[in-house]
């Protein structure tokens, strides 16, 4: 139970948060998927996966979506807190290895200094 509460968290799903971080976030882009981030009040970051019809039929939308979710798990425990960030998966992010867009995530995180030091 402590999982999933964990988990619930970790996720952003309010569709308000949603659009603020739209409006206001940092954008970012790489090969493989677009990340906004924004500063927020909150104690904990949070993480909002936004895949839409044009990406693909559903099992490409939703293996997309399963990827991103686990990379998120990975890396949360190194995010620095009070950030809501959204990601927004490109087709490319399923021809890619799971190691490879992991690494690539990890990058691009750190570049933003949205990761603690001593996740490098």
């Amino acid at each position: 139970m402590s999982s999933q509460a964990r988990t619930d968290v970790m996720f952003l799903r309010v569709s308000r948060d949603i659009e603020q971080v739209k409006r206001h976030g940092r954008r970012s882009s790489t090969q493989c998927f677009n990340l906004l981030a924004s500063r927020t009040e909150g104690a904990v970051s949070q993480v909002g996966i936004v895949v839409g019809r044009r990406f693909g039929n559903a099992v490409k939308r939703n293996r997309s979506k399963r990827r991103f979710r686990e990379l998120v798990r990975a890396i949360y425990p190194d995010l620095i807190p009070g950030y809501h960030l959204l990601v927004f998966p490109k087709r490319d992010a399923l021809t890619l290895s799971f190691r490879e867009l992991k690494e690539l995530w990890t990058a691009t995180l750190s570049k933003h200094r949205l990761l603690n030091t001593r996740s490098i």
